[in-house]
C-alpha cells in the first residue's frame, strides 16, 4: 500500500504510519487497502441522481419537476461527493441556502426530494441512514389564486390570439375541466368517449392513483370534437396516422412536455400577475362553488378522495348563502320579493 511520496512523507513518518496500519490489520482485522478501494468505488451523489431519475422519477407524474430540482440544487451542491459522506448538516445548509436564494417553498421541495433519494439509497445499499430526516421545514402559507371575471375575459381573449393554438387548447381544457396539468398534458384520445361526453382518466395518470371518470361540459365536448377533427385532417394531409395524444410533441410519438413558455406569454398578454397553471383548477372550483354547487359535487368533479381536500373552497359558498339569507331578511322586514308558490311558480 503506497502511503505517499518523499519528501512529503519523511522516512520516519512513513515507518510510523506503516506500523499503525499493520497493527490495525493484525489486531483488528481491518484491511486499509480494501477500505480505501471500497471508499474509492462508493457511489457518488451524481450516480444516485442518475439512478433516481432512471428508476423512479421517470415513472412519476411530476418527474420533470424532480429533475429540475436535481439539476438546479442537488447536483451543484453534492454531485461529486460520496452518497455516504453527506450528513445532516450538509442537507440543512442546503435547505437554508435554497430558502434564501429561491424561497421557502422550493427549499422544502428540495429537502423532500433528497429525503426520498436517500431512502432509496438505503434500499440500494449506498448508505445506512437518511441525513434529510429531521430537517426543520419552512412554514408554508397555502395560497389559492382564483381568476375573477375580468381576468378570465382577458385570458380568453389572449388564448384566441396566441401563436400556438395547440398550447391554447391545452389551457382551455384546463379551464373547462379543472383537471390537473399532468392529466391534460398526457391525455390520449382513447380516454375520451366524445359521443357520451365522458373522460376516463387512468389510475396511472391521476394524483390519487385511482381511475377517475368525469363528465365533460358541452363546451369541453365541443372543443375536443373540433381538436379531433383538426388532428385527423392534418394527419391525412401529411399521410400519417394521427398522434394518440391530444397535445403531441414535435415528433408526435410523445406528449407535449411543457406549457411554461406559452403560459408566460399568455399571462403577459392577459396582464395576469402571480397566476400559475394550477390556479386554473382553483378557478374552476371557485366558479362551481360560487354558483351554488355542493362541495361533494365539486370534489367528485376534481377527483378528490377526501372531503378535507375540497373543504379549502368552503368559504366561496358564502356568496350564494348570503343571497339566500338576504331574501329571508327582506321578507321578514316587509320588503316585497318574489316568493315561490307551492306549485313551484313565483307568486
Amino acid at each position: 500500500m503506497t502511503l505517499g511520496e518523499y519528501p512529503t512523507w519523511s522516512v520516519a513518518a512513513a515507518r510510523k504510519e506503516a506500523a499503525r496500519l499493520r497493527r490495525e490489520r493484525i489486531n483488528l482485522g481491518i484491511d486499509p487497502l480494501e477500505e480505501r478501494d471500497t471508499e474509492r468505488d462508493a457511489a457518488t451523489v451524481n450516480e444516485l441522481c442518475d439512478r433516481y431519475i432512471a428508476e423512479h422519477a421517470s415513472r412519476k407524474r411530476t418527474g420533470h419537476e424532480d429533475e429540475s430540482i436535481i439539476r438546479r440544487f442537488v447536483r451543484p451542491a453534492f454531485g461529486s461527493r460520496k452518497v455516504a459522506a453527506i450528513g445532516f448538516a450538509d442537507v440543512d445548509r442546503l435547505h437554508r441556502k435554497v430558502t434564501t436564494e429561491s424561497g421557502p417553498y422550493q427549499a422544502n421541495r428540495a429537502v423532500a426530494l433528497l429525503s426520498k433519494m436517500f431512502s432509496l439509497a438505503i434500499r440500494w445499499g449506498m448508505r445506512g441512514d437518511n441525513p434529510a430526516r429531521g430537517i426543520e421545514r419552512n412554514v408554508e402559507e397555502r395560497r389559492y389564486r382564483y381568476l375573477d371575471g375580468e381576468e378570465l375575459g382577458r385570458l380568453i381573449e389572449a388564448l384566441g390570439k396566441h401563436s400556438s393554438q395547440s398550447a391554447a387548447n391545452a389551457v382551455r381544457l384546463l379551464l373547462l375541466t379543472g383537471a390537473r396539468r399532468g392529466e391534460v398534458m398526457t391525455a390520449t384520445w382513447k380516454q375520451f368517449d366524445l359521443e357520451a361526453g365522458i373522460w376516463t382518466k387512468p389510475s396511472s395518470h391521476t394524483k390519487t392513483k385511482r381511475e377517475h371518470r368525469v363528465p365533460l361540459s358541452d363546451a369541453a365536448q365541443q372543443l375536443l370534437l373540433e381538436m379531433k377533427a383538426e388532428a385527423d385532417r392534418r394527419a391525412k394531409e401529411q399521410g400519417r396516422l394521427p398522434s394518440p395524444f391530444l397535445f403531441p410533441g414535435r415528433d408526435g410519438t410523445k406528449a407535449l412536455s411543457d406549457l411554461k413558455t406559452s403560459w408566460i406569454a399568455l399571462c403577459k398578454a392577459a396582464r395576469l400577475e402571480g397566476v400559475r397553471l394550477h390556479d386554473l383548477r382553483h378557478t374552476y372550483a371557485s366558479v362551481l362553488v360560487s354558483a351554488g354547487h355542493s362541495l361533494p359535487i365539486v370534489g367528485a368533479l376534481l377527483g378528490h378522495t377526501t372531503p378535507v381536500t375540497t373543504s379549502r373552497y368552503s368559504h366561496l359558498a358564502l356568496s350564494p348563502l348570503k343571497e339566500a339569507t338576504d331574501k329571508v331578511g327582506a321578507i321578514v322586514t316587509g320588503k316585497v320579493v318574489p316568493m315561490p308558490s307551492r306549485s313551484g311558480a313565483e307568486s
